[in-house]
């Protein structure tokens, strides 16, 4: 069988490299950044993932020179790139303009790597290093207005690098790119996932030998999903599903979703109501990382409780979850990989238990879009697969606490972002909290700086882009749509029940917005985040309308300015102070705030 070998070196990117491959009809492995050159022979090409780490730092990933003695093809991908610039001669540097989102490449027309390719090409950075002088042997083959080595080429060895992330969605003809390298490779593109189906429920079988599993259902696709691949692989006297509300769902969702799996014939399901233990344990809590850890802990005890009630022999049952790929690599799951942000199923209770082998997750090789069409050929409805996702920690991570003190910007960052939308016609700052972001593939967490004076989104984005590359205290920007009189003031701001309500409430109503106009299947997911902000006296809310397919990388959706108008009356009925749009790709910004 023909496969192509991705060595990792801890790109949030990596395993998405291996599933385009896998997409383009080749088998496709991910293998570590220490593999052995005579492993890799019979391969028929090498790819050099990304990774958050600068090639000149101590300690950074390294790969055997080895690997390029194989006489193989191999292409390097942004860290890859200038991993294989600086192993074979070439110089790596700290770039003056870090790259973050789109870029328009201009690619050599004609060379193999880029044929049937657009003289001007969208593709999608992520990086602050770049390669400054090409290896011996290499040549420029594209470039960027501020990347001038965006695509390297060493035509005879068949090695090539490229600056920017051809895998994902965003990067418009990236796929046509990695046919282009694996053509050079040789490939038959003869590899499908016919039987995939077939082939988990196998696995399934014989990981879950002698053992009965206990599932937590969330009644999202995900969890859907992995309830049902579980019933039929090992049927439901072996399955036991439980839905936790934990005080941080959207209106009315745990009856939804009970009434839902009712209607499709789960029986094997249990809900219990832990809202106040969840809110307890989350009483006074404001980082972002230790509210994650403790709502993802206070699951595993809740779950705890209920096989006690429910007097079942725990050595018996194991753990299943319906986590999915960016849940493991964003919590930083693969060697080389940074935490961006811990996923409520990669808390350390659930390690301990995947240590123990006691932990069963059907769909962690695979991404929301394959989840979807998973579900599609298990015969789930298309409206429950088809519901935005929603994060696992719920609201918690949508209601941004603080004690009231604020994180004000310092003067030199504020004066950095004035001149820029002055050139822009534009006015704004940076706001006085912080939030997660991502930027060359390691966690940020910096401000989120506003701009206001446009109802274009082209110039937003425009904007966006330049200020999030040139200001490295800022990681995302929204835009004022609507907003009081008034200065934006730090209040004290908890996960506790009058302000998840409110947040509760908005929430429903722009959901509400989004199918009224028939824009809810328009777009990928729209969390709404209330700030520990106030202006005229009133909440500060942010929509964060995202278009996107996995989820590892995403674009601001944009939506009618009619119905932000309409939108923000009814939430000045709920007293708003401020209606904000983030205009942020991912990256640099993350989908969730936090």
């Amino acid at each position: 069988m023909e496969k192509i070998a991705v060595v990792d070196f801890g790109g949030q990117y990596t395993h998405l490299i291996a599933r385009r491959i896998r997409q383009l009809g080749v088998y496709s492995e991910v293998v570590p950044a220490h593999v052995k050159p005579e492993e890799l022979v019979g391969y028929k090409g090498i790819i050099l993932s990304g990774g958050p780490s600068s090639v000149y730092e101590p300690g950074a990933p390294q790969c055997e020179l080895g690997i390029f003695a194989l006489g193989l093809p191999v292409l390097g991908l942004c860290y890859g790139h200038q991993l294989m610039a600086k192993t074979l001669g070439g110089e790596v540097k700290r770039g003056l303009v870090h790259e973050f989102g789109p870029a328009a490449l201009r690619a050599e027309a004609g060379h193999a790597l880029f044929r049937d390719i657009s003289a001007e090409s969208i593709v999608w950075m992520s990086h602050g290093d770049e390669v400054s002088s090409p290896a011996p042997g290499f040549r420029n083959i594209g470039s960027t207005s501020d990347c001038a080595q965006a695509a390297v080429g060493d035509d005879a060895r068949k090695f090539y690098g490229m600056q920017f992330h051809p895998e994902v969605t965003h990067s418009l003809e990236g796929q046509t790119m990695l046919r282009n390298f694996l053509s050079i490779c040789g490939c038959a593109f003869d590899w499908n996932m016919d039987h995939y189906v077939q082939t988990i429920q196998e696995q399934l079988s014989k990981q879950c030998a002698g053992k009965k599993v206990f599932l937590l259902v969330s009644g999202g696709v995900d969890s859907t999903v992995a309830f049902e691949l579980l019933n039929r692989a090992l049927g439901p006297d072996r399955v036991l599903g439980l839905h936790i509300d934990n005080g941080l769902m959207r209106k009315d969702e745990s009856a939804e979703v009970l009434a839902f799996m009712h209607a499709q014939g789960f029986d094997n399901l249990k809900i219990a109501d832990a809202t106040d233990r969840f809110l307890d344990n989350l009483l006074g809590l404001t980082e972002p990382e230790a509210k994650r850890k403790v709502i993802g802990e206070t699951f595993l005890h809740v779950k705890d409780v209920a096989i006690a009630e429910l007097n079942l022999d725990p050595t018996e049952w194991m753990l299943a979850q319906g986590t999915i790929y960016p849940d493991t690599i964003e919590s930083g799951g693969t060697a080389h990989a940074a935490v961006i942000k811990t996923h409520h199923n990669r808390v350390q209770g659930i390690l301990d238990l995947m240590a123990q082998g006691m932990v069963v997750e059907p769909l962690a090789e695979l991404y929301k879009d394959e989840v979807r069409e998973l579900g599609r050929r298990l015969g789930i409805p298309d409206p429950l697969l088809d519901r935005h996702p929603f994060p696992g920690p719920g609201l918690g991570v949508r209601l941004l606490c603080s004690n009231g003190d604020g994180e004000p910007a310092s003067e030199k960052d504020s004066a950095a972002i004035a001149p820029i939308l002055a050139a822009a016609g534009l006015t704004g700052e940076i706001l006085p909290i912080k939030s997660v972001g991502v930027q060359g593939d390691a966690r940020t967490y910096a401000h989120p700086g506003l701009i206001r004076g446009t109802r274009e989104w082209k110039l937003a984005d425009e904007t966006a882009t330049v200020v999030l590359n040139r200001v490295r205290a800022v990681n995302r920007i929204v835009l004022e749509t609507h907003a009081a009189e008034g200065a934006y003031t730090p209040i004290p701001l908890y996960c506790e029940s009058d302000s998840l309500n409110l947040l509760r409430e908005a929430d429903a109503l722009c959901t509400a917005a989004l199918k009224r106009e028939n824009l809810y299947a328009a777009v990928w997911q729209m969390p709404v985040v209330l700030l520990p902000l106030t202006k005229g006296g009133g909440p500060v809310f942010v929509l964060r309308p995202v278009s996107s397919s996995e989820a590892m990388t995403a674009r601001f959706a944009e939506l009618p300015f009619a119905l932000l108008d309409a939108l923000w009356k009814e939430l000045r009925a709920l007293g708003a102070g401020a209606l904000l749009y983030d205009v942020t790709h991912k990256p640099p910004g993350t989908i969730e705030w936090e």
